[in-house]
């Protein structure tokens, strides 16, 4: 079996299945290995388990009922908008550890600030989604290798679901994934072959 090729969308799941928390951690912490840009790592991650916490999610989606209703948790993915401030902690720490040269330290703390001067909400926009994407596919491949299916879920109200899950605003909603042990083998789909989609110059 390969992860990579044997992954599908699971949008129904085993209801009466709780992922134990000391597997579900696994997956969180090996999915956060992804990389993101210049390392300022700001994914952050709301895991809603409950049934009164998934309540609050139902006027939030746009249709996704059954991979709330059934799933193990959905995992939802924001984004720190204020990640620059965090430089000095992940570079210092990097440093200390001895993984990298105190030159490339400096000078990673001071691009962060001048980052943090420059960069308009697009800017940070465009990161966000870049990095959030990168920590749903290793998530979901993660859980793959655990047992776990998922599906990544974009139609849900990004405007209002900060506040029916009372998550501060300065986090913006990227995407959410749904995890569980699944009650149905899915689709299989199309790919489009190589000659469609990649160039050689």
């Amino acid at each position: 079996m390969s992860v990579f090729t044997d992954r599908k969308s699971i949008r129904k799941y085993d209801k009466n299945h709780q992922i134990p928390d000391d597997i579900l951690n696994k997956i969180l912490k090996e999915a956060f290995r992804a990389p993101t840009s210049m390392n300022m790592q700001p994914n952050r991650v709301v895991v809603v388990r409950s049934k009164k916490e998934k309540e609050k999610l139902k006027d939030v989606l746009y249709g996704n009922q059954i991979q709330l209703e059934t799933s193990s948790a959905f995992i939802i993915i924001f984004s720190d908008l204020e990640k620059f401030d965090m430089a000095p902690e992940i570079f210092n720490i990097a440093y200390e550890n001895g993984l990298m040269p105190k030159e490339v330290r400096d000078r990673q703390i001071a691009n962060a600030l001048i980052h943090k001067e420059n960069f308009t909400i697009d800017h940070l926009k465009r990161d966000a989604y870049i990095d959030g994407g990168l920590l749903a596919m290793q998530l979901m491949l993660v859980a793959k290798s655990y047992g776990y299916d998922t599906c990544p879920i974009g139609g849900f109200n990004h405007q209002a679901i900060n506040d029916a899950l009372e998550i501060d605003k300065k986090l913006l909603p990227v995407l959410i994934v749904s995890i569980g042990k699944k009650d149905e083998e899915g689709f299989a789909s199309l790919r489009l072959g190589l000659e469609d989609t990649v160039i050689y110059k």
